[in-house]
């Protein structure tokens, strides 16, 4: 049974941010990655940039897109804190013969992690892989959306590569 309580609830059950005025500032880093399947030959078109589009390559776009909505997640998810990032990375390589692999890694010196940034970054460059590639398919699913690692604040976390 859990016994922790939520930390974006008040003494009153109302909704409230968290104060980590406190905290002293620490580098953090967070890494989260997911998986957008397209499918063997949408894979190997994307890959090799058969795929014209007004708003450039697929997947130099979705690295954009995934860094502008890391730094945008405070105006996504109600609390979140707005934090200026250190540095924000999209990767996208293969997985497999028929998907792509999204990781983003998020780094801020701040009073508070990260992990909501690298989630989002990597969720929204996977959307924008889908977005671009629809057209061709819509037979595409991101897949498996998680936090990989985070480190610099209370408790640091590290998921098994295999998951």
């Amino acid at each position: 049974m859990l016994t922790k309580n939520f930390t974006h609830v008040n003494a009153a059950n109302q909704p409230t941010m968290v104060d980590v005025g406190a905290k002293a500032p620490t580098r953090r880093v967070a890494r989260a990655h997911c998986r957008v399947v397209l499918g063997e030959e949408l894979l190997s078109r994307v890959q090799a940039g058969e795929m014209p589009s007004h708003k450039g390559p697929v997947i130099h776009t979705a690295i954009l897109a995934g860094i502008m909505g890391a730094k945008k997640t405070a105006d996504l998810i109600p609390l979140c804190h707005p934090l200026g990032l250190d540095d924000c990375s999209i990767t996208i390589e293969p997985d497999g013969t028929d998907a792509l692999r999204v990781v983003c890694t998020a780094i801020v010196t701040g009073r508070t992690g990260v992990e909501m940034e690298a989630l989002t970054g990597a969720t929204v460059a996977a959307l924008t892989i889908y977005d671009m590639c629809k057209a061709f398919s819509h037979d595409i699913s991101i897949e498996g959306v998680q936090l990989i690692e985070k480190t610099g604040g209370k408790k640091d976390f590290h998921r098994a590569e295999n998951s």
